[in-house]
């Protein structure tokens, strides 16, 4: 029989001290809140870096070619790739599409109101798939009806000059002399980033060909999306090393900097938070172990005295503090992953897009994380445990049973 664990757990279940217990109720929630607020922290934190990232990716790719020139304007200069390029895009095991794209400034013209917007246009290869996931009302283009000049803008534009899907409206291109097209509404979407939703508007690149005079097969630039986001250096240098010389390319996080330096400190914010919630944790523990030791001073004497050894008595105490860090522990995953789950599946909880390019907030749950948490607040009680157990040793067997 382990006679340490038997003593252990006689105290934990069988204690009739009024003061330890609530102190040890104490210790408990406070592990239980540190790794429920742990949970949630990394949780939360990774769902937003994710739909962030995915809403930006979504929308400019991931990797952008373009012409190499001296133009600084917002509209790339035309380009034809070369079979060469276009071969290394097709075989690329790493990349999940590509498509061409253009873009030209405009100003939107209907209700008595004007707007400006950054024309974006596509062709048939474009993957629809993140625009489907914010349509707020109508469809994607449906490039093989031609009759008229179909048109997906944002939400805020809709909003700003009053109009719907179905409707029409007339479009000036910028330039010398101006161009002016009619277009009809097929679809409004909401990416929720408020430089996406204010200055862009999805079309066919064929419009920009026609009111550029360039050639069918001219493009202003290339849209790449990889597989694996977490490889986007390295496929980025790849990408560019393998361009033909009058071509470059940039990766989204060279694109939208500002972005993804916010994003990147977030991770900082959250390592600070859990140092915060780990130290609560411990003090909780420490203090509870501390108070049940002072109690315990006769019992601790009268095993001393029966010739028990002062690591023993260490061990009887740590497998109760452990025991506790256990039942907050699995408290706090309870709490941490109900209030996670809740979340996922009903978004109650929300946020002003506005400021965080997200109407709710976020929750990515990863296993790992969760597993890591637990083993590191265990790991860290028991380590930092072992100091008030030392005092222990300090215990006079006469001293602890004449002890009041």
């Amino acid at each position: 029989m382990n006679i340490e664990y038997f003593i252990a757990r006689r105290i934990a279940i069988k204690s009739e001290r009024t003061f330890s217990k609530l102190i040890v109720r104490i210790a408990i929630a406070g592990v239980m809140l540190s790794l429920a607020v742990m949970i949630l922290s990394v949780a939360i934190i990774k769902g937003f870096k994710t739909e962030i990232q995915d809403k930006v990716r979504g929308f400019i790719g991931d990797v952008q070619i373009y012409r190499f020139d001296l133009n600084g304007s917002f509209e790339k200069s035309p380009f034809v790739p070369n079979d060469t390029t276009l071969q290394y895009l097709k075989n690329n095991p790493n990349l999940q599409s590509y498509y061409p794209f253009a873009t030209k400034p405009a100003i939107i013209s209907a209700n008595g109101e004007v707007e400006g917007v950054n024309f974006k246009g596509i062709d048939r290869t474009y993957d629809w798939r993140f625009i489907k996931k914010h349509l707020i009302s109508g469809r994607v283009i449906n490039f093989a009806d031609s009759s008229a000049n179909q048109i997906l803008i944002s939400e805020y534009t809709a909003n700003r000059l009053k109009l719907k899907t179905g409707d029409s409206f007339l479009m000036h291109f910028v330039q010398n002399p101006p161009k002016i097209r009619k277009f009809k509404i097929v679809g409004v979407y909401s990416v929720g980033i408020e430089n996406i939703d204010k200055n862009f508007a999805i079309g066919d690149i064929n419009i920009i060909r026609s009111v550029n005079k360039w050639q069918p097969n001219q493009m202003g630039g290339i849209e790449v999306r990889i597989k694996d986001f977490t490889q986007l250096k390295p496929v980025a240098d790849d990408v560019y090393a393998n361009l033909e010389l009058k071509l470059r390319s940039r990766s989204v996080k060279e694109s939208t900097p500002e972005i993804f330096t916010w994003l990147s400190l977030l991770d900082v914010n959250t390592k600070v938070l859990l140092f915060l919630m780990m130290i609560v944790g411990v003090i909780n523990m420490v203090t509870a172990l501390l108070i049940m030791i002072l109690e315990r001073t006769t019992m601790i004497g009268l095993l001393k005295a029966m010739g028990i050894s002062d690591f023993s008595v260490m061990k009887i105490f740590l497998y109760n503090a452990i025991y506790l860090v256990g039942i907050g522990l699995v408290l706090g995953n309870i709490l941490g992953l109900g209030l996670a789950y809740f979340q996922q599946y009903s978004h109650v909880f929300k946020l002003e897009q506005t400021n965080y390019y997200l109407s709710y907030v976020p929750i990515e749950i990863h296993f790992i994380d969760v597993l890591l948490l637990n083993v590191a607040t265990i790991v860290i009680c028991a380590l930092v445990l072992l100091i008030p157990s030392l005092l222990v040793s300090r215990i006079s067997p006469l001293k602890a049973i004449r002890f009041k």
